[in-house]
């Protein structure tokens, strides 16, 4: 039976930076524009934790029953680990999709935005079948599309929109700077399970790349989230203080790019989260500086 802690550790904390960055950069964007609505932002925000956490654990069921997670290295699995039953994890998954579900609704009904449900819907059913169902779409290398569509395009524009019902080409830009380092994060989890996942049949990106191609598609990714910086200062030049997030990404880059493996990516994960959410921290801190001084 896992314990509280265990739990905790399976909900994987380390990923739920990417959940938080995109609603707090897609407020940046609605104050940018007009004004933010910090209800909403607060109800996005539970969205996307709760769905966050719920693919951790759908990840950790699916991964478990399919003998992907018999000999990782890294954070607790909860099912490969044996340390609590699948049908527990697979539940505790679908709660917390529940949860987001109730939430969302309530979220979609305030802001009057009810286009917003069907993309609602289409990310639990993208997080389920990332690892689940019979032809997993994580297993074939798209993992990274659907982090950078659903936790970077949809979650920054679907906040902006429920809160100012519209959308501006700052906000596409934001989006893409949050995908690509969500992306980032589980680039560098699949970097670091390369050796398992190509035993397991799990055909991630990383796999398909091989070592030295993943690394570089990190760095890419990490290059990319800097010049969406730049295209959001044509708009706004106080977003160049998310260049000051850069500094937390630093160490993580000369572990990467240094060739590190196994366990000593680990940290890796960690960094680019802080990294994310330090991102749309300073973006938001920004926008809200030029908002005052204007």
């Amino acid at each position: 039976m896992a314990t509280f802690q265990q739990w905790v550790a399976g909900a994987r904390p380390r990923t739920l930076f990417a959940a938080v960055a995109p609603v707090i950069i897609g407020t940046a964007a609605a104050a940018q524009h007009s004004e933010p609505s910090y209800a909403i932002a607060i109800l996005a925000g539970v969205v996307a934790l709760a769905l966050q956490i719920g693919v951790n654990y759908a990840n950790d069921y699916s991964d478990g029953i399919r003998g992907t997670d018999d000999s990782r290295v890294g954070p607790v699995r909860l099912v490969g680990q044996r340390l609590a039953r699948p049908e527990s994890v697979k539940a505790a998954a679908f709660l917390t999709f529940g949860f987001a579900a109730i939430v969302g609704l309530a979220l979609v009904a305030i802001a009057e935005a009810w286009w917003l449900l069907p993309l609602g819907i289409a990310s639990i059913v993208a997080a389920w079948k990332y690892t689940g169902g019979d032809n997993p779409y994580g297993y074939m290398g798209l993992g990274e599309i659907f982090v950078f569509v659903f936790f970077g395009l949809v979650a920054t524009l679907g906040t902006m929109y429920a809160e100012t019902g519209t959308l501006t080409w700052f906000a596409v830009a934001a989006a893409v700077g949050v995908g690509a380092i969500a992306s980032a994060i589980l680039v560098a989890n699949n970097l670091r399970d390369i050796p398992t996942d190509s035993e397991t049949g799990k055909h991630t990106l990383a796999v398909r790349l091989g070592d030295r191609g993943t690394r570089y598609l990190w760095l890419g990714l990490i290059v990319t989230s800097v010049l969406a910086v730049g295209v959001m200062a044509i708009w706004q030049l106080w977003a160049l203080l998310g260049l000051v997030a850069v500094l937390t990404i630093y160490r993580g880059t000369q572990v990467v790019m240094g060739g590190a493996q196994g366990r000593q990516l680990v940290p890796v994960l960690g960094s680019t989260g802080k990294y994310e959410l330090a991102y749309a921290v300073a973006v938001f801190a920004g926008v809200l500086i030029a908002r005052t001084i204007a």
